[in-house]
């Protein structure tokens, strides 16, 4: 009886025993405001200048990154229009937009890779983006920290912004 019963046991042990595994591929998240944000959807968009706008969607939220290039290295941001981060929260009460730009805000975009033979583009990035409108929904700043956009996958050329 004694054999029976750490049978059962152990039989059942190894079947409640099971590995979940779910792979972020691609993946576009961050912190924003201290709290964990991840896009539903991400694409990746080459212009016809060379310049690479990554955008991730999170149902009533768009996160906007542009670079001048696809090149390896570090982008800086809150120093030109063609270098930027830009955020749109649009709800019940209307639309939200924060943006860095000459001047306006800072932080940086890293690309570590740019896959041209499976047309997808990774990085890092991290911004402080100013309340475009002084809208008095939000406040003055939106932080995003921590933010990773990995093999994000590049869709047809877009026309030169």
């Amino acid at each position: 009886m004694k054999k029976s019963f750490l049978f059962i046991i152990v039989l059942f042990t190894l079947v409640s025993c099971q590995e979940d595994v779910r792979f972020n591929n691609p993946s576009f998240q961050g912190i924003k405001d201290n709290v964990f944000w991840r896009a539903i959807v991400s694409t990746a968009t080459l212009g016809s200048n060379g310049s690479l706008v990554i955008k991730g969607y999170s149902g009533n939220e768009i996160i906007t990154l542009k670079t001048t290039s696809t090149a390896k290295g570090t982008y800086l941001l809150g120093t030109s229009d063609s270098k930027s981060a830009i955020y749109v929260l649009t709800d019940a009460n209307g639309t939200l937009t924060f943006a860095t730009g000459i001047g306006k805000g800072d932080g940086q975009i890293v690309i570590t890779e740019y896959d041209l033979i499976n047309s997808t583009v990774s990085g890092t990035f991290k911004f402080n983006a100013e309340n475009s409108y002084n809208n008095p929904l939000a406040g003055p700043l939106l932080n995003f920290q921590q933010g990773v956009f990995y093999k994000v996958p590049l869709i047809a050329q877009a026309s030169a912004n």
